[in-house]
């Protein structure tokens, strides 16, 4: 009994060391949705933008991403294969699949993308995703910032795109930057 119950003690040990180490991620993933959200997107959309600008905005809206795609499977690969971590890859990797799903499908249904219908349910299906991801890591910030994460989608759907555009940035903060730092300085203790 003494050995299960060290065991399981390990165990847990074990999950929280991993879950405030993933905390980096989820400050990467914030943090590069909401440069492109608010910076690169609402910014560059109420002020006016110069020429030389947007030289640097555009490529910056796809190096962003990829930069943060190329740490993540560097540190993804750097971690020992658990159960959870297969999970969440799954939960991530079907939110992307559904995330092209739902262009083809409206590109189907109404012959062109309507962005200020796609935002909204993009919105939407992420914070199913953030709210899965804090089930599986049971956390509760997580969860809690999934559910506002899906609250502002509705709030969103009321305004034009370029209000949108600031509202999801706002969401980010809220369901990924907030939780990863909190998770990150657990990880000091």
């Amino acid at each position: 009994m003494k050995t299960r119950l060290l065991f399981n003690s390990e165990l847990i040990s074990t999950f929280l060391k991993k879950l405030r180490n993933d905390g980096i991620l989820f400050i990467l993933w914030g943090w590069i949705a909401f440069i492109n959200y608010f910076f690169l997107n609402y910014l560059t959309s109420v002020f006016i933008s110069s020429y030389q600008i947007m030289l640097i905005v555009g490529p910056l809206r796809v190096i962003l991403p990829i930069m943060g795609f190329a740490f993540t499977l560097y540190y993804l690969l750097k971690q020992p294969k658990t159960y959870m971590g297969v999970s969440l890859r799954y939960v991530w990797f079907s939110y992307f699949v559904c995330l092209v799903l739902v262009n083809l499908i409206q590109y189907n249904v109404l012959k062109s993308i309507n962005f200020e219908l796609q935002h909204p349910v993009f919105m939407v299906l992420t914070a199913f995703a953030i709210t899965i991801t804090g089930v599986i890591l049971r956390y509760k910030m997580i969860i809690a910032g999934g559910i506002i994460f899906g609250l502002l989608a509705y709030i969103a759907s009321y305004f034009k795109l370029q209000e949108q555009i600031l509202i999801e940035a706002i969401a980010w903060v809220i369901a990924f930057i907030i939780p990863g730092h909190f998770l990150c300085s657990r990880r000091n203790r």
